[in-house]
């Protein structure tokens, strides 16, 4: 529910929208779990602070906001920075690379990269695109457990640079990786393989007067509030990466040959000057 900390109704809407799912739930039968249910405030911290006192019950059970939720596997904290999030993925992830370390000596090159594959990237990628817009300093942790992978597999020393090792396996960093899931879901509402809801959120641009740029298959990027969160917003961020890729990848025919192109497209943005000096 999105409401103004003013409204005098805002406990009487909440309730109300607890029943309505609940009974839906039920009549898809479902249970909802009152003892699991979460409640979380999200918006600017002094308009969060008038309604933190205030609680909702639910099956005469008192919901308290919380500072974090998790769904879906994913920790949602009150400023959607995600750092719990991302300091959850690395902790993980870490663990399973020092097991993965532990038996690399016994293990090809090609089996090491799936167990990382496996218990690494995967986590590294799932939910990704919540992280999109992020400041980089929020990502350099997970980008640090990228290149620890790497290292662990390639043998690379610590001191030793890392970004050719990635080029050289082929992997696209951290941010590339988000801006890729972003694109692919772009690709797919646009071409109807993706929940309408999400191809509301995308309006094709159409000059007022016949210019090149009409049939060019580019996107509306609203104007948002930036200090409000709203650069990280998928009408935004989906449309402002959409607008930069060349012709040849957006014009795409298929889901494999948009994620081909848009790989090549990402990686060469990545290691444009790492291959531009080992490539003279």
């Amino acid at each position: 529910l999105s409401m103004k900390p003013v409204e005098l109704n805002n406990l009487i809407r909440f309730q109300n929208c607890l029943k309505d799912i609940k009974a839906w739930m039920t009549q898809n039968f479902l249970l909802l779990n009152t003892d699991k249910t979460e409640v979380i405030i999200l918006g600017p911290r002094h308009l969060r602070e008038t309604l933190s006192n205030q609680s909702v019950n639910l099956d005469d059970i008192r919901l308290v906001p919380n500072s974090t939720v998790k769904n879906l596997g994913v920790i949602i904290d009150e400023d959607l920075s995600f750092t719990q999030q991302i300091s959850q993925t690395s902790r993980i992830a870490f663990f399973h690379l020092r097991n993965i370390k532990r038996i690399r000596h016994i293990l090809s090159k090609q089996d090491s990269e799936k167990l990382i594959h496996a218990f690494i990237t995967s986590r590294l990628d799932y939910c990704n695109s919540l992280l999109s817009g992020c400041p980089s300093r929020s990502l350099r942790t997970l980008q640090l457990v990228q290149n620890a992978a790497a290292r662990v597999l390639t043998g690379t020393r610590r001191r030793d640079h890392i970004t050719p090792v990635l080029a050289s396996l082929h992997w696209l960093p951290v941010k590339q990786r988000i801006e890729f899931k972003i694109l692919l879901l772009t690709y797919k509402a646009l071409n109807n393989q993706a929940p309408s809801y999400i191809k509301e959120l995308l309006t094709p641009y159409c000059p007022h007067r016949p210019l090149r740029s009409l049939n060019s298959g580019l996107l509306v990027v609203p104007r948002v509030t930036k200090s409000r969160m709203g650069g990280r917003t998928f009408s935004y961020q989906a449309p402002l990466l959409w607008n930069q890729l060349p012709l040849s990848v957006r014009e795409a025919d298929t889901v494999s040959t948009f994620k081909a192109r848009l790989k090549t497209f990402l990686f060469d943005k990545a290691f444009s000057s790492t291959l531009n000096h080992s490539h003279p």
